[in-house]
């Protein structure tokens, strides 16, 4: 008796885990420890946006960063003046440590200056990457 009650609760929390992981996967955010970080055009290996740079962090084997790539460049091509950026986070674990990527994707949205003004893990929806960037403008 007393297994299936630990087996219950096991599985309870499994499933409150899953949905909390769930609910937050994607969302864009602000968050505490990007407040104020800029980065450059030679930290993204290409040029700053004229009002606002997506910059996704991916890895070779990620099915969701080819997702996120898709409508990164969709949304890129749809606001004028915003570029994507992306970056193997592979080949530059440096960054990725200073700006403490866990998991890929990881979407930041720099406004024209390169400061980090949003953050998203995990594939973004577009209507929010949209609305990020309003308040990177």
């Amino acid at each position: 008796m007393t297994g299936l009650v630990v087996c219950g609760v096991v599985l309870a929390l499994a499933s409150a885990f899953g949905v909390l992981h769930r609910r937050r996967s994607g969302r864009v955010r602000v968050r505490g420890r990007d407040d104020g970080r800029r980065l450059g055009a030679d930290e993204l290996g290409g040029p700053l946006g004229e009002r606002a740079t997506l910059v996704q962090f991916s890895s070779a084997f990620c099915a969701p960063c080819r997702a996120t790539r898709r409508i990164l460049g969709e949304v890129a091509g749809m606001v004028p003046g915003v570029t994507h950026v992306e970056i193997d986070a592979e080949e530059h674990l440096g960054l990725v440590r200073e700006l403490g990527i866990l998991k890929t994707p990881t979407v930041l949205v720099l406004d024209a200056d390169g400061r980090v003004v949003r953050r998203a893990t995990g594939q973004p929806r577009k209507a929010d990457v949209i609305a990020a960037l309003g308040e990177a403008v």
